[in-house]
């Protein structure tokens, strides 16, 4: 069931990781909705604009700026 009438939802999890899940199907532990719903694609395009940094969140991390080693 992937085809451009299938809805899909955008979800979160604890480290700040986003996917996209079919909306007929209960979230996997650990996820949360975000907010978002539509075709797969819009999914993946409100994705890309919202997550910047792909970098799992973790403490004692900054949220933003350059990865100083």
């Amino acid at each position: 069931m992937d085809d451009e009438t299938t809805l899909y939802r955008v979800v979160l999890n604890q480290d700040g990781q986003y996917s996209v899940w079919p909306g007929h199907l209960p979230l996997p532990l650990g996820w949360q909705e975000e907010g978002r719903t539509g075709t797969k694609e819009a999914c993946l395009a409100h994705i890309a604009t919202v997550w910047s940094d792909m970098r799992p969140r973790r403490p004692g991390r900054p949220e933003a700026g350059p990865v100083v080693s």
